[in-house]
């Protein structure tokens, strides 16, 4: 499975995009500030231009798992309930970690991870939970069947 974030609005706190699944738009995105970071970038590079807590990953293909029980959503029971607290989690960042993609509404939410929902406030991805709810079982029956699932980011 393909994921393909575009982001379409970089502004001086947070970056909204449009996520696609296997070129089809599914939802919109809101992540951290991009600071023009790239994949290809050297480590020392992407430490030098990344703020904690508010930078957008760098740009480039990335692998996702659900096999991956994460800390902070485990305590949260909904999650719990709903996935197992097995989030989408975006591995071999360079220079992040645990980044993952999930519900939220503001830059606040962030952390470096990437929000789903409608983004029909400036600022903002609404309907978030519901969405995500609708991503994730679509994700978990690709990686049931052992499909591999990476995310571009452009």
């Amino acid at each position: 499975m393909k994921l393909t974030l575009k982001r379409i609005a970089k502004r001086d706190t947070y970056t909204i995009g449009r996520l696609y699944i296997n070129g089809e738009y599914f939802c919109d995105t809101l992540e951290d500030k991009d600071r023009g970071l790239k994949q290809s970038m050297s480590l020392s590079e992407i430490k030098a231009k990344k703020v904690y807590g508010k930078t957008a990953i760098p740009a480039g293909e990335y692998e996702v798992t659900l096999h991956i029980i994460s800390p902070k959503y485990s305590k949260k029971p909904w999650f719990v309930k709903f996935c197992g607290a097995k989030m989408p989690r975006i591995l071999n960042i360079p220079g992040y970690d645990g980044v993952l993609i999930h519900e939220g509404n503001s830059d606040k939410d962030t952390c470096g991870c990437i929000l789903v929902g409608k983004n029909t406030v400036v600022g903002k991805v609404l309907e978030s939970k519901n969405t995500f709810a609708k991503l994730y079982p679509i994700l978990k029956a690709a990686s049931d069947k052992g499909e591999r699932i990476t995310i571009n980011i452009k």
